[in-house]
């Protein structure tokens, strides 16, 4: 089946008419094999899609935008790229909606770091496509979200967040600013930290699971 963007697929384990779908968003540098590697762990019911990023690195690295560094070595996210891989990832949704048995309704995200800032900027700029994010080791980077604040259907969001203490990646600090941010929107959070760095803790994968099972 040929859709927008390279995949991996894990069917469920469990006969019904239609299932929630969980779409799998790597990191910088990754791809899709990355998080698909614990697809088996996950809930019996989920249809499972890991997606590679459409930017190639050297060696067998993608991205889902650029980030660029000044000679003070400051980073920069390439926001055009990262405007077309948000939307691209939303056309991707609606394309396994239309070619696979899946509830509409029920459809998660779980993203780590670069992956991660995709799906908070998905969910918040389509609600109408998305249902849960686990946003794992990420951040809200601001340029991609919605211009005007809370779009129609937000409000039925609900959101994963998980950070490690010590990320030398992404500082534990503006990970701690979304749940102010979506707290203040009125959409429906939990947060939680671990004593580890750029990296998804036994603890977090425990507490993940036990947010995908409610």
């Amino acid at each position: 089946m040929d859709l927008s963007l390279y995949h991996l697929i894990r069917q469920p384990k469990v006969q019904q008419e239609s299932y929630p779908l969980l779409v799998l968003v790597h990191g910088y540098g990754s791809n899709e094999e990355d998080l698909f590697g614990f697809a088996d762990q996950l809930p019996n019911e989920y249809l499972i899609i890991s997606v590679r990023a459409p930017y190639t690195l050297p060696g067998y690295g993608f991205a889902w935008y650029a980030i660029n560094f000044d000679a003070d070595m400051n980073k920069f996210t390439d926001d055009t790229q990262a405007v077309q891989s948000r939307d691209l990832i939303a056309r991707f949704i609606d394309e396994v909606v239309s070619n696979y048995p899946v509830d509409k309704n029920r459809v998660t995200l779980i993203g780590f770091s670069q992956g991660a800032i995709l799906s908070y900027a998905v969910a918040l700029n389509y609600p109408e496509k998305v249902k849960r994010v686990a946003a794992l080791s990420g951040y809200l980077h601001t340029p991609i979200l919605p211009e005007n604040g809370k779009r129609n259907g937000a409000d039925a969001l609900d959101f994963f967040i998980s950070h490690g203490t010590v990320d030398q990646v992404i500082p534990v600090d503006w990970a701690r600013k979304a749940p102010e941010y979506l707290n203040g929107l009125g959409i429906k959070n939990e947060y939680h930290e671990y004593p580890v760095g750029h990296g998804v803790a036994p603890q977090n994968f425990y507490d993940l699971i036990k947010w995908l099972s409610k």
